[in-house]
């Protein structure tokens, strides 16, 4: 897998608020200098650039593995909000997808993630 960083840049001016970038990179980095790098450089400018899914379904992937972890709603809310203003999808489907994951994650997830629906387009 090639590792672009240029690519990892742009892919976060496109999907990301400058703040929201900001505020993930200076906590990576606070006590690890550089690793926001890292995630640029490997994850936005490498997985992210890989063949064979669109931006929506790496989105839909996301925002399934995120509400089964629980206990990231940050990253949660702002991958919903990437989901809907980025990769083409409506809140109507994003709620569907938990609601589709609920018999596998749980009313109490399933809750935690229709909060940071809200949470990304009330707040």
């Amino acid at each position: 897998m090639e590792l672009n960083r240029a690519k990892g840049d742009e892919f976060v001016e496109a999907t990301q608020s400058p703040e929201g970038a900001a505020a993930w990179k200076r906590q990576l980095d606070e006590y690890a200098p550089g690793a926001s790098d890292w995630v640029v450089e490997a994850v936005f400018g490498g997985t992210y650039q890989r063949e064979g899914l669109e931006l929506r379904d790496r989105q839909m992937l996301n925002m399934a593995a995120l509400a089964a972890m629980g206990g990231v709603e940050p990253q949660l809310t702002g991958h919903i909000r990437t989901a809907v203003e980025v990769a083409a999808m409506t809140k109507e489907e994003v709620a569907e997808c938990f609601v589709h994951l609920m018999p596998y994650l749980g009313v109490p997830k399933t809750l935690a993630a229709m909060r940071c629906l809200k949470a990304a387009f009330d707040g």
